[in-house]
């Protein structure tokens, strides 16, 4: 049956139809809706785990018990994995193991632009690429039965364009692959520095095998058709060549990218006359063809910069560009991000951004927001979990230095469950007074509104323990905690003037959940439903910008009469505005 398909949804269905028995992952754009696909596949063992790492350490588990397993993860999350990743590179596997990740060309939803294609060269497994979706399904089912042969875990290279594009997909029946016996053997799995000694040799040895497969394999495939002009290129980036050169050229389409098809290689080289290496950022490919000694032209002409697409092409290489629209910019609204209206984060930053003489250090999710105007109330941001950790270093060096600065870390829930606890952990024994505040949306909700630790569900909907966040908070060691609602605007106040006047280590953990998020019955039950709006009293209403200075996106100033607007649209009935407006000239809608 053919079926129109995102690549993401088409990675899901390659894993049902290769017969996978497990699968885990953490959230991330743009690898996100992999998982949320497999889901619904009651075969499949289906979870979100709290991080990368234990995603791919579960995912080796079940491999090594003679499953075949798969985990997925966006491109950063992939340096949160790699330790697991460069150990099992040397281990092997006993049901096919699979990663998938997804690499972020453009930065859209990412905080470096990074080109995994190098965690395979570096880490010793092979890597797959697809261009399209049909790729993406059928490369799933490859790459099972090359770890399985080879005895090794494949990486499947996704970008952003390809798992979120979509093309036909050609759809098949699930093959049953029987769970393989589990089989003792702590020579090939426990790796001790003498066994990982042996090990290394043999995983030579098998990276020359499985160069010879990328030789053979029709993974790797030439188009001829024009010689004078030969492109190698994989993923994205070969539909966006072809696009450019259409029948001019002939193409060698790599999908086996890791190791090389070298031999091929150069007998395309040999046959063309000039020979293009066309690649979405860094020069992966390219160098070692250059190694090799095939001359061809890479990025001297295509910038290893952002997004590829087939415009930038035709321009670094003809000099040409595409006749555009010429349109009047000055009538175009500028949308940055921001916080949703009703977001309980930008209630908490509000009150935050009032306390003077502070660094505060954020985080990766929704409240990364928190930094942009009006609130402007973050300093930094770099990676999961480093809030915490930051905020402890830089206090050190402010006490060092008599800097009476306080410091402070904000955290979302899910990351906090991610990589904040060993941060926090680090705070209680070495001992700074930093204020730590979790800001518990109560859900996962930058990527999409998945389920975490502290939901009480699954990733398939089914009932879980709820892991409390101020208990743990205890369990490491914080005596001073205070768990409050952030839509009540003094009691935010009062605490952050609690933690601010101690001088050991506190936690204030913000809870209510996400404007956007669907109430579940513990939600209702703790926090009520929520509904209305609110609205301006003009009559009443001064002009003195205060709700304005929320940032609200519902909220607008009508400079004609200069007085506040809320549009009940939005609105969500927070009431936050309500809170601060001086007048009380904000009241619920009827």
């Amino acid at each position: 049956m053919k079926v129109l398909m995102t690549g993401n949804e088409a990675i899901a269905q390659g894993a049902y139809e290769a017969g996978v028995h497990f699968a885990a992952a953490y959230p991330g754009t743009p690898s996100t809706e992999i998982l949320e696909n497999i889901a619904p596949h009651k075969e499949i063992i289906s979870e979100w785990a709290p991080n990368e790492k234990v995603a791919v350490e579960s995912a080796i588990g079940a491999s090594f018990a003679g499953a075949r397993a798969l985990t997925a993860m966006k491109s950063v999350g992939l340096n949160v994995a790699a330790d697991p990743l460069f150990t099992v590179g040397y281990t092997g596997v006993n049901g096919g193991l699979v990663l998938v990740n997804a690499d972020d060309p453009g930065l859209h939803s990412s905080q470096n632009e990074q080109d995994n294609r190098y965690y395979a060269r570096m880490a010793k497994v092979a890597m797959l690429e697809p261009s399209n979706s049909q790729d993406c399904k059928d490369m799933v089912m490859k790459a099972m039965d090359i770890s399985e042969k080879y005895d090794v875990l494949v990486m499947i290279r996704m970008t952003t364009r390809v798992s979120h594009s979509k093309s036909i997909v050609e759809t098949g029946e699930r093959v049953e692959v029987p769970v393989k016996a589990y089989v003792k053997n702590p020579q090939k799995n426990i790796m001790a520095p003498a066994n990982a000694k042996a090990a290394h040799p043999v995983v030579e040895k098998k990276l020359k095998e499985l160069e010879k497969f990328s030789n053979e394999t029709d993974l790797n495939y030439i188009e001829w058709n024009n010689k004078k002009v030969g492109v190698i290129s994989a993923g994205a980036a070969y539909q966006y060549a072809k696009e450019v050169f259409g029948k001019d050229a002939s193409y060698l389409k790599l999908g086996f990218t890791f190791p090389l098809p070298m031999e091929k290689i150069k007998k395309f080289a040999e046959e063309v006359k000039t020979l293009y290496v066309i690649e979405e950022l860094e020069p992966y490919m390219e160098e070692q063809i250059k190694a090799a000694g095939i001359s061809c032209i890479g990025k001297e002409k295509i910038t290893n910069i952002w997004e590829l697409n087939p415009d930038i092409i035709k321009k670094s290489i003809f000099g040409r560009e595409n006749e555009v629209i010429e349109y009047d910019k000055t009538i175009a609204v500028g949308r940055p991000p921001t916080l949703c209206a009703g977001c309980p984060h930008r209630a908490f930053y509000y009150q935050l951004s009032k306390k003077k003489n502070t660094v505060i250090t954020g985080d990766i999710g929704c409240y990364t927001l928190g930094g942009s105007p009006p609130l402007n109330s973050i300093d930094t941001c770099v990676c999961m979990g480093a809030s915490i950790s930051m905020a402890h270093g830089a206090k050190k060096i402010f006490e060092k230095n008599n800097d009476s600065k306080r410091v402070v870390a904000t955290i979302g829930d899910s990351t906090f469950f991610h990589s904040g606890m060993t941060s926090l952990l680090d705070v209680v024994f070495n001992q700074s007074n930093t204020i730590t505040c979790i800001l518990d949306n109560r859900i996962t909700a930058m990527t999409g509104h998945q389920e975490n630790p502290g939901t009480g569900y699954t990733l398939q909907g089914e009932i879980t323990d709820t892991v409390q966040i101020e208990p743990v908070v205890r369990a490491l060691g914080i005596k001073n905690v205070k768990t409050v609602n952030p839509i009540d605007q003094a009691a935010i106040k009062d605490a952050l003037n609690w933690a601010f006047d101690l001088d050991e280590p506190s936690v204030i953990i913000s809870r209510y959940p996400c404007a956007l998020k669907k109430y579940s019955k513990e939600d209702i039950e703790e926090f009520g439903p929520i509904s209305g709006y609110c609205q301006v009293d003009e009559d009443t209403c001064i002009g003195c910008k205060i709700c304005v200075g929320t940032g609200c996106p519902a909220i607008v100033f009508k400079k004609e009469i200069k007085k506040s607007s809320i549009n009940k649209v939005q609105c969500v009935g927070c009431e936050l505005c309500l809170q601060l407006c001086p007048k009380k000239a904000i009241k619920v809608g009827e």
